[in-house]
């Protein structure tokens, strides 16, 4: 790989590079060699959220942390969870990873980003569109990778303490130790509220009266292991442990006519994995990758907003309103590197992933069993045209079978295995040492989950087993680079994108209606048609010794094609993230940030207003080691909503004491 394009690399993402404590066997890469540990390769188009980035703007959710990031916005939904859009992909279509292996929920692909914790994450890998065929199946508008850290000392870490408003409490220690030929990285943190605080200007409604927001506590412990052995030669063999218990609460719609009463009791996930790299002579490597991942969760449904009487449903008074599922996932993937031949970097990926569902009523009764198996092959090559262009192909064949179909109220046969392809081709030219463009296009798919395929939603759907992948075509033409002679310490980023969806799985009615019910009931089918555009700027640096500005700008335009009156929800079309940090002395900083986004629809009559939003912080580091932390969010008390019925927190506040060892 030729240097001049891995120093340009280094200088294009230098803003945006991982720290040294980046777990590197855990990032993913397409092809290319990186020009520092765990910055996006040079031939994979996207974003990085630093662990610098993690701690300067307080950012405690995944979630929260990615929507830092241009093309990303956050919502929530019914279930009190965090969703994540990209580009106007949802989770389900942009899958999230830990250290490469995948970790969202086998049923319906969903996964609460509000769970994940940042307290052990060294950076966050966001590819968009164009993304390596090592995510494995259904990325269909890109992927979400965490990278966890890595201790580079003999003995390292950091404690933290903090409170905030609604009776917010985190505490956390991660400790680590590098040796010669091994290393050890463990983590622990708990946190915990009350809930969350609505505007003072929240009108209140039978279901809401303000205040401390209606059920809204939370509760999390988390811990995480890794150990790995480093021999002579490069070669690397990690084994990780995560678990992570929690509880919380859900609040009910404002809409008294839409409102639930519903307690998690337990919102539980283990993962346990294996990761290696082994050099096979000269040429080649080889990478292998095993996990196994569980997830537990419980949900109580009340009568009422007491949440004292369960709902009865089933057989009888002694079958209550509780669901409970067990899913599971297990997997691997071995990668194949080799640079036998000159001016290229060739890999060859072989993944299986098996998951399975349970789900058990009050009276440990299954319910529902379903089960599939995914399978991928692919290859991805990297050339070298030139000593400046970069050419890299990627081709991967799907496979999803279903192996197990069991519901205690329907009975049909086994549904065939069904496949689907993914092509693309990125092309990368470095105009400078500290500038680059790219082109990119993919051809990119996504199966139906089990719950697309199969869940009747309390009656309202009809199963459809059959149901087959949706399809994407994302194509981008980027800049990344340092074009202002005069700061040479800024850095732009700019990308137009445009994406087109077929067979776009939706919600229709089976013989008409006007609301998915037990009498007009609705099925998933392949019949949509989409198109999103838009266009990305970004830009960050140091503007004067003592000041940084940085921001970024996303504009979309999103187009139901197939059905025009029916509106694509949840997104808003403008976005826009703007902070300034200002240092006073070697230990004071300050920091304003502003936050808009524009009105979105939440269906085809209703939207939702747009919104600014303020925040303030301000750091004391009276010891190179020790900093102590204040901040204020939703300064103005903005009432806003990112989803109908669930307004999001006013004014707030949270304090911070942060021990580096």
């Amino acid at each position: 790989m030729p240097r001049r394009l891995a120093l340009a690399c280094a200088a294009v993402f230098s803003p945006f590079a991982f720290a040294q404590e980046v777990f590197d066997l855990g990032t993913i890469t397409v092809t290319g060699a990186r020009a520092a540990v765990g910055e996006m390769p040079q031939d994979q188009a996207g974003s990085v959220v630093t662990r610098r980035d993690i701690e300067q703007f307080g950012r405690d959710s995944v979630g929260d942390a990615v929507a830092l990031l241009p093309g990303v916005t956050l919502s929530n939904n019914s279930r009190n969870e965090q969703l994540v859009y990209l580009r106007g992909y949802d989770a389900r279509q942009v899958p999230l990873f830990i250290d490469g292996v995948p970790v969202y929920v086998p049923y319906d692909g969903y996964v609460d980003f509000g769970r994940f914790g940042t307290g052990d994450i060294a950076a966050i890998q966001v590819a968009k569109g164009f993304s390596s065929i090592a995510y494995g199946p259904n990325a269909l508008g890109g992927a979400i990778n965490l990278v966890s850290r890595k201790p580079v000392k003999a003995f390292e870490g950091d404690a933290r303490l903090g409170l905030g408003s609604g009776q917010d409490r985190l505490a956390s220690v991660n400790v680590g130790t590098r040796q010669t030929l091994w290393y050890a990285q463990a983590g622990v943190s708990h946190r915990e509220a009350d809930g969350f605080r609505l505007s003072s200007d929240f009108v209140p409604t039978a279901t809401e009266n303000g205040g401390l927001r209606n059920n809204s506590d939370r509760r999390d412990n988390k811990v995480s292991l890794k150990l790995g052995l480093t021999p002579a030669g490069g070669d690397e063999y990690t084994l990780a442990y995560t678990r992570q218990d929690g509880e919380k609460g859900q609040p009910p719609s404002t809409d008294p006519s839409a409102a639930r009463y519903w307690r998690w009791p337990d919102w539980d996930k283990e993962s346990l994995y294996f990761v290696s790299s082994t050099a096979l002579g000269a040429a080649e490597k080889l990478k292998l990758r095993l996990y196994h991942d569980s997830f537990d969760n419980e949900v109580d449904s009340y009568t009422d907003a007491s949440y004292s009487t369960l709902k009865t449903s089933g057989r009888g008074s002694v079958s209550t309103g509780r669901s409970i599922y067990h899913d599971r996932s297990s997997g691997g993937a071995i990668e194949l590197e080799s640079r036998r031949w000159a001016g290229q970097l060739l890999r060859a990926v072989l993944q299986q992933k098996s998951d399975r569902h349970r789900e058990l009523d009050a009276d440990d009764v299954v319910g529902a069993r379903y089960e599939d198996t995914l399978r991928s092959a692919g290859v991805e090559d990297l050339i070298d045209l030139a000593p400046d262009w970069q050419l890299s192909l990627g081709a991967v064949r799907h496979e999803l079978r279903p192996d197990a179909v069991y519901s205690a109220s329907s009975s049909y046969a086994l549904p065939d295995t069904q496949g689907a392809t993914n092509l693309q081709a990125g092309l990368f030219h470095d105009l400078t040492p500290t500038d680059r463009t790219y082109l990119t296009l993919a051809r990119k798919t996504r199966l139906p989950t089990l719950k697309d395929r199969y869940s009747q939603r309390l009656g309202n759907y009809v199963e459809n087993p059959d149901l087959g992948a949706e399809t994407s075509l994302n194509l981008e033409l980027g800049y990344q680079g340092r074009p202002l002679a005069a700061l040479p310490g800024v850095t732009v980023e700019a990308a137009a994108f445009r994406s087109k969806v077929d067979d776009k799985i939706q919600s229709v009615f089976v013989a008409g209606g006007s609301s998915c019910s037990p009498s007009t009931p609705c099925q998933m089918r392949n019949v949509g048609e989409a198109r999103v555009q838009g266009l990305e700027l970004g830009a960050r640096g140091s503007v004067l010794p003592w000041l940084d500005l940085g921001g970024n700008l996303t504009a979309m335009k999103q187009k139901n094609l197939s059905s025009p009156d029916t509106r694509l929800t949840g997104v808003p079309d403008r976005k826009l993230f703007a902070w300034a940090l200002a240092r006073t002395g070697a230990q004071w900083s300050w920091q304003a940030t502003a936050e808009y986004e524009s009105r979105r629809w939440v269906s085809d009559t209703v939207a939702l207003g747009g919104w600014t939003i303020f925040g303030l912080k301000a750091s004391w580091q009276p010891a190179p080691a020790l900093t102590l932390e204040a901040a204020v969010d939703n300064v103005g008390d903005k009432n806003y909503a990112l989803d109908a019925g669930f307004p999001a927190a006013g004014r707030s506040w949270k304090a911070d004491l942060r021990y580096v060892f």
